[in-house]
């Protein structure tokens, strides 16, 4: 097997397919975003790129806060389709069936039927030629209690969470190893 080489693009896939929720209770728009991601620990920073033409970037920008609604199975449709269409023209909340809850500490709603939501501030916005990439501080993580597990662990495997990947949205597979894995020893089996 040999590879072919393509021109340089952007193909790193899959990434999560998110809902973001931008504005407040009262005047809140949803945009869909691809390029998301972690970039610290400590503290929790996340970063979305969005191009400056997409209504909800005014929105952001002034604001300097949004929230990172994790899709599911059920959501593809609404993740889609608040992709395609723009918040200028529609109230997506309402034409998708989402629910608004309100943040504990942002003015934008989170969605009742996302797993989780998290609070974000803008911390720094930087400029690049085809988005503009919103840095921002974790203030929160808001997770639904039916994915909490009986250690009071988050238990993602039960969500179907989304990911986008070259033009398609995709279920998550099966949990396939955990962090150490390949390096961990074998538990010795007691004898009885």
């Amino acid at each position: 097997m040999s590879k072919v080489m393509w021109k340089p693009g952007n193909f790193l896939y899959p990434i999560p397919a998110v809902l973001v929720s931008c504005g407040t209770m009262e005047e809140s728009n949803l945009i869909t975003v691809a390029w998301t991601g972690i970039l610290n620990t400590n503290p929790a920073m996340v970063y979305i790129s969005v191009r400056p033409t997409r209504h909800s970037y005014e929105i952001i920008k002034k604001q300097g806060e949004f929230v990172i609604n994790l899709t599911t199975e059920k959501l593809a449709y609404a993740t889609d389709w608040c992709g395609v269409k723009s918040g200028k023209d529609h109230d997506k909340f309402q034409k998708m069936h989402l629910t608004k809850e309100k943040a504990n500490f942002v003015k934008c709603p989170l969605i009742k039927e996302s797993p989780v939501s998290v609070e974000c501030k803008v911390k720094e916005i930087r400029e690049f030629d085809s988005h503009h990439m919103f840095i921002a501080e974790v203030i929160s993580i808001d997770a639904d209690e039916q994915y909490i597990d009986e250690k009071g662990a988050f238990d993602i495997s039960k969500c179907n969470l989304i990911s986008y990947s070259n033009g398609g949205y995709y279920t998550m597979g099966k949990k396939i190893g955990k962090f150490g894995f390949s390096v961990e020893k074998k538990k010795r089996k007691l004898k009885k």
